[in-house]
């Protein structure tokens, strides 16, 4: 495969979409209140030390596992394929890439799935069987091709949208999931020497699902932070407002990324791990030849779409923490 055939990928549709993230909070009763009253998600399920949230909008049994821990930090994340025969293909080629941990029975809310790691070590799961949310009669909607009512609480963080993952060699992370999964290379940003600095990639039409940064402290596997969205740029305002209303530190924002357009507005939960609040709008990636859309050393140096500056705790702030 050539370096530009690498960078802008064959269309190959064997992930559906980003299914969810499992975190682990040392405070898990303070973090269940963060993610269900300050920004509304709905929580579905409990299990041992684990409880199982989901935006309104999120068709399956959860997006969101919190589970407690010593330290914080993301377990894994994972994605559904599009198949079964999909999922042997993720499988196989990641197999030969030398990355796969191996099969595990299922979790709550869904079936059997395999465990893989980044080339920097974060953990991966690929899944099929999953368990669709079914509403009780308190989160049943008036419009059935909704997954719930609309909760009317907090933020209304609507559906998960995507992860932030912070990597030591950002390349190498991303051309894995390229060659392994199939997923595309739909932004970057590459320094004046060549080197990565960041990757954005999806695995359907949405702009992205996984970002992919440099942890300024060099350290390997950690995570940056997990994204839910909301429909409108004015419910990203409000949710600073909410914030301020509920205690929740605010480290960035609101404000517009220049890369994907995001509108967002970031905050710390009681865990440690970052938040974003986001309205990506209505940015798809339709186009099977796209070319990746690729930022300048100096381009990001002239700070967000509205002239902000990245904060610094950006490039070093992540889960679990560097001590």
């Amino acid at each position: 495969m050539d370096e530009m055939r690498m960078w802008i990928g064959e269309p190959r549709f064997d992930l559906a979409h980003l299914a969810h993230v499992e975190l682990i909070t040392p405070t898990l009763d303070e973090s269940v209140r963060f993610f269900t009253e300050f920004l509304g998600l709905i929580e579905s399920d409990r299990k041992g030390n684990s409880v199982y949230l989901r935006g309104w909008d999120d068709y399956a049994h959860h997006t969101l596992k919190l589970t407690a821990g010593p330290v914080p930090k993301m377990e894994h994340f994972a994605f559904r394929v599009t198949s079964p025969e999909a999922l042997d293909r993720c499988v196989a080629e990641v197999e030969k890439a030398g990355l796969g941990i191996g099969w595990i029975d299922g979790d709550e809310g869904h079936g059997r799935a395999y465990r893989f790691r980044t080339p920097d070590g974060h953990v991966v799961e690929l899944i099929w069987d999953i368990e669709w949310y079914q509403p009780t009669p308190e989160t049943k909607p008036a419009l059935k091709n909704q997954a719930s009512r609309f909760p009317a609480r907090g933020c209304n963080l609507r559906r998960l949208d995507h992860i932030n993952l912070f990597a030591v060699d950002v390349r190498a992370c991303r051309v894995a999931l390229q060659e392994t999964l199939g997923m595309r290379f739909t932004e970057g940003i590459v320094f004046d020497d060549g080197s990565e600095k960041g990757a954005w990639l999806t695995s359907n039409n949405k702009g992205y699902e996984v970002a992919i940064t440099e942890d300024a402290t060099g350290t390997p596997a950690r995570f940056h932070h997990v994204c839910y969205a909301v429909d409108t740029r004015e419910e990203v305002l409000r949710a600073a407002d909410i914030a301020i209303e509920f205690g929740a530190p605010i480290e960035y924002g609101p404000h517009k990324h220049a890369i994907q357009q995001t509108v967002f507005l970031y905050v710390i939960e009681p865990g440690g791990h970052r938040v974003e609040i986001g309205c990506p709008g209505a940015r798809l990636v339709v186009a099977p030849d796209w070319k990746p859309i690729i930022w300048s050393q100096a381009e990001r140096q002239r700070g967000q779409a509205w002239g902000l500056q990245t904060v610094a705790t950006f490039h070093t702030h992540g889960t679990p923490p560097v001590k």
